[in-house]
């Protein structure tokens, strides 16, 4: 089967397009149109993918600025196969909450959240670090806009912190690009930014730390991971909520892509001289996030500080540099892309019945009230636990897993995120569904519009919790070792292989 990237790619754009020109009332439905056909392409991406080859697919590779060495050069492997998918999921999802609401500027609202779409595919599929950086930065762009127009109090301040964080850590990424690109050319290579060839072209290991450390902080900021999380309780209380889902739900996950993409294949060296650094960074946003989201009582910035701690379990498996930790980190970033995004839609249901507060403490007593959306909150409360038989307990025991086999003592005190996540998140189930009914709540069950978003997403949720083997084996041949490459790699190499490219 031939299938183009660049067709999925663009999609966005193109009814993006369709939208800013097309009568307001259709804008949203265009935009739907359009993340239903790049869902369409993910989906057959995700069951034509040959699981067992290891090699990269569905290459596309053209010249774009020869002078520079830059290539227009996509393509799909273990690595971002599930994160692609996952884009597409979000994305519809989100422009179908949207889309049954109303929106002020509608055309202009949904121009920015489908060219955000493509900005996020680009830097997944991308596999020139040039291209990569391109559409990592632009995806800051729409969400700029998005917050600034449709975000709600103190809109101008979140948006102006999250800009100021993520500038610097773009200008230190691009630095950090253009360095690898001139020093791996240095002598008889021409100049190539392509990640194949980079990989052929190790870096000295002095040239290694520091570019490795500029990649790592744009990315740390971009998660966000403690202590660069500054940007984000602002950022979460201002943005509107289908935007916040997918920045939560997918952005957050670009960045723990980028380390390994980027940071483990290009810079071995620097990755296993700085492992120790970024496993303590991972278990600090644990603990942090844990603690900081069992004692707020924001809805959203206890979702917010939940993703942070989670994140630092996706940092922990990557940094495990080993083939188990980075299954797990990437089985992980799947499950709570899933996850968060439905939690967040309940929030807003939940705090549209307690009239627009999303103060925990206003909510409670819809339990017996709407037993259809406890049901469906419940499961998804339950999906951040790592219970055994959810995808949750998979992963994190795959990143522990790998944790423990050199770092012993940083995997016993991770795992004790495990134990606060529950009494995070049955706190704020509690909270909201069981306790006294609220003097303002208003009780009513999930309708029928709200059940099209999200019962699709619990479902998905339960589905990837049964049979986690479906993500995991299409991630397995690209993250481990070739046999005959195993026992080369030092006990903090990293897992990965250069990959084959099939067209």
């Amino acid at each position: 089967m031939t299938l183009h990237l660049s067709i999925m790619l663009w999609l966005p754009v193109a009814f993006a397009v369709l939208a800013l020109v097309a009568p307001p009332r259709f804008a949203g439905r265009l935009a739907l149109l359009g993340a239903a056909l790049v869902l369409g392409y993910a989906v057959t991406y995700l069951v034509d993918f040959d699981s067992g080859s290891g090699v990269l697919q569905y290459v596309t590779d053209e010249t774009w600025i020869a002078e520079l060495g830059i290539s227009y050069k996509l393509g799909l492997d273990g690595l971002n196969l599930l994160l692609v998918a996952l884009t597409a999921i979000l994305f519809f999802s989100c422009i179908l909450w949207a889309s049954l609401r109303q929106w002020d500027r509608p055309r202009l609202f949904y121009f920015h959240f489908l060219v955000a779409e493509t900005a996020v595919l680009g830097a997944l599929l991308a596999q020139d670090l040039a291209l990569f950086v391109v559409f990592f930065d632009l995806m800051l762009v729409p969400f700029f806009f998005l917050t600034g127009m449709w975000g709600g109090a103190r809109r101008v301040q979140a948006t102006m912190k999250l800009v100021i964080y993520t500038l610097v850590g773009s200008l230190l990424m691009l630095t950090a690009a253009v360095a690898t690109g001139v020093l791996a050319a240095a002598g008889p290579p021409e100049l190539s930014f392509a990640f194949s060839d980079l990989a052929e072209r190790p870096l000295a290991e002095s040239s290694q730390n520091w570019i490795f450390l500029f990649f790592a902080a744009a990315f740390l900021v971009k998660m966000p991971a403690f202590p660069l999380h500054g940007w984000m309780p602002d950022g979460y209380r201002a943005m509107p909520l289908p935007v916040l889902a997918v920045f939560s739900g997918v952005l957050s996950k670009v960045a723990a892509y980028g380390f390994l993409r980027v940071c483990l294949p290009l810079f071995p060296d620097a990755s296993d001289h700085f492992q120790t650094l970024l496993l303590l960074i991972a278990v600090a946003s644990i603990l942090y996030g844990s603690a900081m989201a069992f004692t707020t009582t924001e809805a959203r910035l206890i979702l917010g500080y939940s993703s942070v701690a989670q994140l630092g379990f996706i940092t922990l498996g990557v940094f495990a540099l080993n083939a188990q930790g980075a299954q797990g980190a990437l089985l992980q970033s799947f499950n709570h892309g899933l996850v968060v995004a439905p939690a967040l839609f309940i929030v807003a249901l939940l705090a549209a019945r307690a009239s627009g507060s999303e103060d925990i403490r206003d909510m409670g007593g819809l339990g017996m009230r709407a037993p259809i959306l406890a049901t469906m909150f419940l499961i998804v409360a339950f999906a951040t636990l790592a219970l055994p038989g959810s995808a949750n307990f998979a992963a994190e025991f795959y990143i522990l897993l790998g944790v423990f086999t050199d770092h012993m003592v940083i995997a016993i005190v991770a795992s004790t995120g495990v134990i606060l996540a529950a009494i995070y998140a049955l706190r704020l189930f509690i909270t909201t569904m069981h306790n006294r009914t609220g003097a303002r709540v208003e009780s009513r069950e999930l309708s029928l519009r709200d059940g099209l978003v999200l019962v699709p997403l619990v479902l998905a949720i339960i589905a990837i919790a049964l049979y986690p083997q479906f993500a995991l084996e299409r991630s397995e041949s690209t993250v481990a070792p070739p046999p005959t490459a195993a026992a080369e790699l030092l006990p903090g190499g990293t897992p990965f292989a250069p990959l084959e490219e099939t067209p």
